[in-house]
């Protein structure tokens, strides 16, 4: 992450998101220092001495992301109502995160961990912590759901969060590659079924 003594003279979340924009189009390797600084408007020299290094700023837009892509997450499955309808509510948020631009981007976490995290730790550290925390709030939300008796308890809550988790990730990936809706919405559909 960036030095905490190193001055800020720019708005941090706007240079911050328009870096994002940019290796979420193009992944990192393909972006360059000079694309850099004409997606942020920011000179080689100021680019640098606000976040030291293209590796430090795109981690802070893969933090950036994050952290408001989990907050997204984990408000769904803490709403209150029938827990179906909050991982239901968790599916119809993906789809429409993963269908609501025509770049076919697919989620930028899971873009960065397929390009990097083999040897980036920075990156494998991210996306490991943004599953723990999508896992943990499932996993809360689907013991939940066996206590009301809506969910069987046939299985561990654990089981059936990693399941949830791994048909939750296939579909995002899914949906990034092959660009099919209706695909999506049945895989969704089926993904509840199994659980209800």
């Amino acid at each position: 992450m960036s030095k905490s003594g190193r001055p800020r003279e720019f708005k941090d979340t706007a240079v911050i998101d328009a870096a994002m924009e940019l290796f979420w189009e193009h992944g990192y390797e393909a972006c360059s220092t000079e694309d850099l600084c004409k997606q942020t408007g920011l000179g080689r020299g100021s680019l640098y001495n606000a976040y030291g290094s293209k590796h430090e700023l795109y981690e802070q837009a893969l933090l950036r992301y994050h952290e408001t892509g989990i907050q997204a997450q984990i408000e769904i499955l803490n709403q209150q109502g029938p827990v179906k309808d909050r991982l239901r509510a968790l599916l119809d948020w993906a789809i429409q995160e993963d269908f609501s631009n025509e770049n076919r981007r697919g989620c930028l976490l899971i873009n960065a961990a397929m390009e990097r995290a083999q040897r980036d730790p920075t990156v494998e550290s991210l996306f490991k912590r943004h599953v723990d925390l999508l896992e943990q709030a499932l996993q809360q939300a689907i013991g939940a759901g066996q206590l009301s008796g809506e969910i069987s308890r046939t299985h561990q809550a654990s089981d059936l969060a990693h399941l949830f988790l791994s048909n939750y990730y296939g579909l995002r990936v899914l949906n990034a590659a092959a660009q099919n809706r209706e695909r999506a919405v049945q895989m969704a559909k089926a993904t509840l079924e199994v659980l209800f």
